[in-house]
């Protein structure tokens, strides 16, 4: 009887150094949660907005890589400085609107698509179309 009293003692003083082990009084700091936040968007250049706020625009009609200086219409545009001219596509193919010059380019225009730039200095701009390099426009900025 002895024995078992001295068995269930010694197991319950090694119970007791377990548990406390496993129990410290020392509490750990939880980490403070960083606050998630989006990324922040690369910025996509952009064509100034007109300050006098006119605008004209120049269509790609539907042909137009066959139809050389007359691919855009009108082949010849004049603004007034600050004017936004947008060019809209109504082919059926992709085009493009590309300063001959570093002016400005539209990139791919889809069918259906349209890109605008603003004029901010007197000029004469000629452009075309990097896809069709036979399409040939103008604009003059006054």
């Amino acid at each position: 009887m002895c024995s078992s009293r001295f068995a269930l003692a010694s197991a319950i003083v090694i119970l007791g150094l377990v548990c406390s082990a496993c129990s410290s009084s020392y509490d750990s700091p939880a980490p403070t949660p960083s606050p998630i936040t989006a990324p922040t968007p690369s910025p996509v250049p952009s064509p100034a907005p007109a300050p006098s706020g006119s605008s004209s625009s120049v269509t790609i009609p539907t042909g137009a890589a066959v139809l050389g200086d007359r691919a855009y219409n009108p082949d010849s545009i004049n603004v007034a400085v600050g004017t936004t001219v947008t060019w809209m596509n109504t082919d059926t193919v992709s085009h493009t609107s590309t300063s001959n010059a570093s002016g400005w380019d539209s990139g791919i225009v889809a069918p259906g698509g349209q890109f605008s730039f603003a004029f901010q200095t007197a000029g004469t701009y000629r452009y075309h179309c990097a896809i069709h390099p036979g399409m040939i426009g103008t604009v003059v900025v006054q």
